[in-house]
């Protein structure tokens, strides 16, 4: 597998990792002082069986670079990431118009018979419903305008009772991730027909911050 492969393979494993919920709208053109931020945060991305299929296609295994880490149980493979940075609006009554952007620590590591891809730096931003990314893989950035659909219309969001202003602490599960078809036309284009339709999901996302809002 090629070097251009190789870092494809990484950036589609890597995609749903970068629709966190902390990303979303440009926050470079935000109004100053307009997004909240997010603290004491982690994102996990659970892979699904048809990921899995994929990967098993390209005898591709699964690392997590510290200090993100890896789970493997009965239920499959997940991934928990630290969230670094992360500013935006979770947009609490109706998770569909979330925007902001944010930054993870670690990276995913993915390792096959003809080498091995290392995505680190993963950032992430989500407009309009669409979650794009950037990161590092060995050592080249490499970025992606739309990588998945989050299924914000699927999630489950928890957050804390407390006074209008004040820090809460939001969790979001089971946001099931889609690839876009910018998605499938790239990874089709390196691989072939390699059954990623978007259709597929690639993954359940779960999220959890303290989401502080704006100073009005």
């Amino acid at each position: 597998m090629s070097a251009t492969r190789r870092s494809m393979l990484g950036a589609a494993m890597a995609a749903p990792l970068l629709a966190h919920f902390t990303g979303a709208a440009a926050a470079a053109t935000a109004a100053p002082g307009t997004l909240g931020t997010v603290s004491e945060g982690w994102v996990e991305v659970r892979w699904t069986a048809q990921a899995q299929a994929l990967l098993d296609r390209f005898q591709a295994v699964v690392e997590a670079v510290a200090p993100a880490q890896l789970a493997q149980d009965a239920q499959g493979g997940a991934i928990r990431f630290p969230v670094r940075s992360g500013q935006g609006d979770p947009s609490l009554a109706d998770p569909r118009g979330a925007h902001g952007d944010g930054l993870l620590d670690g990276g995913v590591e993915i390792r096959t018979p003809d080498g091995t891809v290392r995505v680190t730096d993963l950032g992430g931003a989500l407009q309009d419903g669409l979650a794009s990314g950037k990161a590092l893989a060995n050592g080249v950035e490499v970025g992606h305008p739309a990588v998945v659909r989050p299924g914000w219309d699927k999630a489950v969001l928890r957050t804390e009772s407390v006074p209008l202003g004040r820090p809460m602490k939001v969790r979001v599960t089971d946001v099931p991730l889609r690839p876009t078809p910018e998605m499938v036309e790239a990874f089709t284009s390196t691989f072939g027909e390699a059954g990623l339709t978007t259709d597929m999901v690639l993954g359940h996302l779960t999220a959890e911050g303290v989401y502080t809002p704006p100073r009005s």
